[in-house]
């Protein structure tokens, strides 16, 4: 990790290009890194979270203990990145849609799981999150090359 401690983590599916673009959407917040699901830190914290290493988009938030998944992922992700409303509105209510097509037109055929809610983080998963920080990669280069 860099020299500043990531407090959030986007976990997503480096194959699926719309995670991928969610991970670069995070660029302007300089204290969330981004680990790809397949990353053993984020199948470890995802197992400690929910007894299983369910596929989708995951935005976990140490100071907020809280975890994002699926469709409430990718709100939150927009609000974060100051994303304009009607931008929040249609990844919300389109969630599914989105992203049925675009692992269609990638030909993933992987199937999402239906985690879609936020979750309090469970005490297991909190005492791995350091790993999987640890294991991010930074989606915001500061101005002054730190």
């Amino acid at each position: 990790m860099a020299d500043r401690e990531f407090t959030g983590v986007l976990i997503y599916d480096g194959d699926c290009p719309f995670c991928s673009a969610a991970s670069t959407a995070m660029r302007q917040l300089d204290d969330v890194g981004v680990v790809p699901w397949d990353d053993p830190a984020a199948q470890a914290f995802l197992e400690a979270q929910f007894d299983d290493a369910p596929l989708a988009l995951f935005f976990v938030d140490r100071d907020a203990e809280t975890v994002w998944a699926g469709q409430a992922a990718a709100s939150e992700l927009c609000h974060r990145a100051g994303m304009p409303v009607l931008v929040q509105d249609v990844v919300d209510e389109n969630y599914e849609t989105i992203a049925d097509a675009i692992r269609f037109v990638s030909g993933l055929d992987r199937e999402i799981d239906p985690y879609h809610d936020a979750y309090p983080v469970a005490t297991a998963a909190l005492d791995r999150f350091d790993e999987l920080a640890a294991n991010g990669q930074r989606t915001h280069v500061p101005r002054d090359g730190r």
